[in-house]
């Protein structure tokens, strides 16, 4: 399977959807792996995914092609990194899965099988036949699976092709799975049987796994390593030997976190696993151990614990240590870091955490008793069995994964709680914020609630004043990352309940959310998530006005209108002159809801507003605000023409607007513009007969059209008493 060297970028929209799929699948995966199959943050997770994978697979199959570190479609990777692509690379990568072709159809029981065999131990998967194999027995034809085959990468590169070590070490081993033919075997002898090139394998493997964690990274090199032995015992069992020991050469390359786990964990391995860890490691010699001990003091300007416990896993014996120590301190002195200040007494430090580290001062003696007593009693427990079915169920209920997770949360709530040191208390926040995310990410909004209120008790003025900066800045980073974003665009599928708990969320944080919810809204496109955003931001009253100025300058004429309709549902004269700028939108729709929004707050200072508007305004835009107040037939229209009527002049180039007004009055038929229109009618100057003339048949004929009995009435009235240019305009509507 070939991989693209330097693909393109994807289209910002194909971005945007690999991203969705990859945050989908990251909380699927979490969910299935974390909670028992009734869970329904399993039910959530998975019905998310599905309806992404849908959307996904509209116009045809999505086919993705799997890096370590990546995801490609159609040999395009998107322009900017994302966390959960680069997760979810990490995990398939890990099963050997080298593409995905997800078709329509895959629905919420399709991806939970999926997701429950990447759950499974990948040893028990390999031996199985490979997650190919298993997927094509077990599983649905909505997804299709091609594993990686090692095989071909290396005819590849025997035959002089382009697979270059990156290609070797992404495409990763696969040992048992497949049938190495002749080309395979010499292309694997002929990498074991260079200590250097075999070295430089190790190392590149080691860079090149690391964004998927340290069991991943061991995962990928005992494939490696057990991979290379079992064709070498097969084909060339006299050359086991030497490989073996450029392996051990090979591994003194590591770094002391990746050499521990590797030792740590060999009773968790198969037997051939475990027993090849300590063939290698029982071959390595005091040059290859002093040179890992001085390659990590260089690099790190110093000794760590990590290097510490590696060095003494290594070198149980006390003798031994202090020999490869001064090796070790000899290949440093030939270094770089020789030349620095302080360095005799840097070494000499080293040299002494190297020797004497122990972790005796965290660990009592009471609590290593009864450490090292523990599996005695557990076999003990076991061997008598005396406890009644219902208790031994209740017992097994307190360690399944909801009670652990339960444990977790209540763990970090009891650290906040009790930790009195503001340093250590600023250091819990860290694991605290990580959890809150993984809880909002697998949808388990309840729980996720809790850790934060904690910290807004911390951050608030009842709090500990020590504590307040460190939970601030907490809640900062929370509400700033990237987990609130992916939040956002998941408002479009989260149902009604769970978006009331994320509401909840969202006002706990406080203000320090409104950012970035206004950043989601200023570019969301979908409506239900319009419309949950813009509640959200209504909710945080002024805070939530601030947000307004980017949503009012944004390109898009949709965000302009939520802009708009933020303002009305905050309202007050606060909101007037955003409002304001709003009047001259070159969308007629968008100038119609500032309109409506500056009436519905309907004070004198709004009406000023519309006044000086139409006042200043060219007489293009007076025509359109004066189209758009008559066109919205709104209740709270009646009182601003009756204000233009009262405080605009009716001469000059306001003539026309103030003739409209009085228009408008009679059109919406108010009983109180009765009043208004019947001094209209008796206005007039004798030095302007014809303006006089056009200002009473105007306010004459708004009357008529009112036709109420009050406004009758002042038309009579007028007929009989009035002078005589306002009896000839009563008279004449009156016919």
């Amino acid at each position: 399977m070939s991989v693209a060297a330097s693909p393109e970028h994807l289209a910002p929209d194909e971005a945007l959807r690999l991203a969705e799929f990859a945050r989908a699948c990251k909380a699927a995966a979490r969910a299935v792996s974390l909670y028992p199959s009734a869970h329904p943050a399993i039910r959530i997770s998975l019905s998310r995914l599905a309806e992404v994978a849908a959307k996904a697979t509209t116009a045809g199959p999505l086919v993705v092609t799997v890096l370590p570190d990546g995801l490609l479609i159609e040999g395009q990777a998107p322009a900017r990194a994302d966390t959960a692509v680069a997760e979810l690379a990490a995990l398939l990568h890990e099963h050997l899965v080298g593409a995905l072709t997800i078709h329509a159809g895959a629905n919420s029981d399709v991806w939970l099988h999926f997701f429950a065999l990447l759950a499974r131990p990948i040893e028990e998967i390999r031996e199985s036949g490979g997650i190919a194999r298993l997927w094509a027995v077990k599983g649905s034809r909505a997804i299709e699976i091609q594993e990686i085959d090692y095989a071909e990468v290396l005819r590849e590169r025997s035959t002089g092709g382009s697979a270059e070590w990156e290609r070797i070490v992404a495409n990763c081993l696969q040992t048992d799975a497949v049938d190495l033919d002749e080309k395979t075997v010499k292309a694997l002898l002929d990498v074991a049987g260079d200590a250097d090139r075999l070295a430089e394998l190790v190392m590149l493997l080691q860079e090149r796994s690391g964004s998927g964690g340290i069991r991943v990274q061991t995962a990928a090199l005992m494939r490696m390593l057990k991979g290379i032995v079992d064709v070498v015992a097969r084909t060339d069992p006299e050359r086991l030997e030497p490989i073996i020991r450029n392996m051990a050469i090979a591994i003194g390359g590591l770094s002391p976190e990746l050499m521990l786990e590797l030792l740590s964990r060999q009773k968790e391995r198969a037997d051939g696993a475990a027993d090849l860890v300590l063939q290698v490691v029982n071959r390595m010699s005091d040059g290859t151990i002093a040179t890992f001990v001085a390659k990590n003091i260089a690099s790190e300007k110093g000794a760590t614990g990590r290097l510490a416990q590696a060095f003494q896993a290594l070198v149980p014996e006390i003798d031994r240590r202090r020999l490869i120590l001064e090796m070790a301190g000899e290949q440093v002195a030939r270094s770089s870091l020789a030349e620095e200040v302080g360095f005799p007494e840097l070494m000499a430090r080293a040299k002494e955490m190297l020797l004497t580290y122990s972790d005796e001062s965290f660990v009592s003696e009471e609590y290593g008793r009864e450490l090292s007593s523990a599996p005695a009693q557990a076999v003990e427990v076991e061997r008598v069995n005396d406890d009644p079915p219902e208790r031994f169920a209740a017992w097994l209920s307190t360690v399944n994964d909801v009670s652990l997770r339960a444990l977790d949360l209540q763990l970090l709530l009891d650290l906040l709680a009790v930790e009195t040191d503001p340093v250590r208390w600023r250091d819990v926040t860290d694991p605290v914020v990580f959890h809150i995310e993984d809880l909002l990410l697998v949808g388990d909004f309840g729980a996720a609630l809790q850790p934060i209120e904690a910290l807004v008790r911390e951050a608030g003025p009842n709090g500990d004043g020590a504590r307040r900066p460190a939970a601030a800045a907490a809640l900062e980073r929370l509400a700033s990352g990237e987990m609130m974003r992916h939040q956002a665009v998941d408002f479009r599928t989260m149902d009604d309940q769970a978006f009331e708990m994320m509401k909840k969320i969202c006002y706990a944080i406080g203000p320090l959310i409104v950012h970035p919810l206004a950043e989601a809204l200023s570019v969301e496109r979908h409506t239900r998530a319009q419309q949950r955003l813009s509640a959200l931001l209504l909710g945080f009253g002024a805070a939530g006005k601030q947000s307004v100025e980017k949503l009012k300058s944004s390109a898009n004429p949709a965000v302009r209108r939520t802009a708009v309709y933020l303002l009305r549902g905050l309202g007050g004269n606060e909101a007037l002159p955003e409002l304001t700028t709003l009047l001259d939108d070159a969308e007629p729709h968008i100038q119609r809801e500032a309109l409506r929004a500056i009436l519905e707050i309907g004070t004198d200072e709004a009406y000023q507003v519309l006044q000086q508007a139409m006042t200043s305004g060219t007489e293009r835009t007076r025509n359109a605000l004066m189209l758009a107040l008559v066109a919205l037939r709104d209740e709270h229209a009646a009182p601003l023409f009756g204000y233009i009527v009262r405080n605009v002049d009716h001469r000059g180039v306001l003539r026309d607007v103030y003739l409209r007004s009085v228009e408008a009055l009679g059109a919406f038929r108010d009983e109180s513009s009765v009043e208004i229109l019947k001094e209209v009618l008796y206005r007039g100057e004798w030095w302007a007969p014809f303006r006089t003339a056009t200002l009473r048949t105007t306010a004459a004929a708004a009357l008529k059209r009112i036709g109420t009995p009050a406004a009758l009435n002042v038309l009579q009235q007028a007929a009989e008493e009035g002078p005589r240019g306002v009896r000839g305009a009563a008279r004449a509507e009156l016919m």
